[in-house]
């Protein structure tokens, strides 16, 4: 977020500065603190030693998985600076610096493997050029490389609760289509396929996804309805207006499941 703590002393004039990104979100999808206490529980009865990250953003739940495993170290990779930014803030904040490292690079064809526990959530099109939902198929096997013989994965992908209509398609992101994911059980069988058991599944419910999506907006809508004379206020209400409205198309229809899933000998 740009600062701001020299506002007043500034030049008259429109701001410059934009809005802020994210702050209102602890964890990048629709994870609530529960859901969160619980995974990591289970994620760490095996003592993990070594953790990777996938596509970690800020690495919330990674860092969480280390303050609850004392001796495992963690790597998360990312392509977005900013993000890792703030989880390496948040890893000196919390004493974990020295058991978490934030990379700046892309996943694909990674050989940071194998790890004992491997966690990639909402971000398996990072193991895949493939086009949905074929990147899932080729995210499993890149996962089951990557983790450990015996070892644990939390994979966390989107499914489809129910075949969504023309009309929610219509709606939702760019060129939508009812190929675009699997359904549960489909996504469980290719799991299978690849490699691994299921040992937990459970499913984002309706109030993590709207903590989520209202999180996800909170800070820029505030932002806009406090400043809708800036020079950036017509494009970004274009862009919330759009994502409100493609929320509430696959709002009850779009699933999010998390998936932990052991590594077959």
């Amino acid at each position: 977020m740009t600062d701001t703590t020299n506002e007043t002393e500034a030049a008259p004039g429109p701001r410059t500065d934009g809005p802020p990104r994210l702050t209102r979100l602890t964890f990048h999808g629709p994870l609530s603190e529960a859901r969160a206490h619980s995974l990591v529980q289970r994620l760490t009865r095996t003592n993990p030693a070594t953790v990777l990250d996938i596509g970690c953003g800020w690495g919330e739940l990674m860092l969480r998985v280390l303050a609850a495993a004392p001796e495992a170290k963690g790597t998360g990779i990312d392509v977005n600076a900013e993000d890792l930014a703030r989880g390496r803030h948040e890893a000196e904040a919390r004493g974990l610096a020295h058991r978490a490292a934030f990379v700046e690079e892309s996943a694909a064809g990674t050989s940071r493997g194998p790890a004992d526990l491997v966690l990639c959530v909402g971000s398996s099109q990072a193991l895949s050029a493939a086009e949905p939902p074929e990147h899932t198929t080729e995210a499993l096997r890149a996962l089951r490389r990557l983790v450990a013989d015996g070892g644990r994965v939390l994979l966390g992908e989107g499914f489809w609760e129910r075949t969504p209509t023309p009309a929610e398609l219509s709606g939702m992101w760019p060129g939508a289509a009812a190929t675009d994911h699997y359904d549960l059980a489909t996504l469980l069988d290719l799991a299978v396929a690849a490699g691994f058991r299921p040992e937990w599944t459970e499913t984002a419910n309706l109030d993590e996804w709207e903590e989520f999506e209202s999180a996800y907006q909170a800070d820029v809508e505030t932002w806009l309805a406090e400043h809708p004379d800036h020079p950036l206020a017509a494009e970004t209400r274009e862009r919330l207006d759009r994502h409100r409205a493609q929320w509430m198309s696959y709002r009850g229809v779009l699933g999010l499941a998390y998936l932990t899933l052991v590594a077959a000998r």
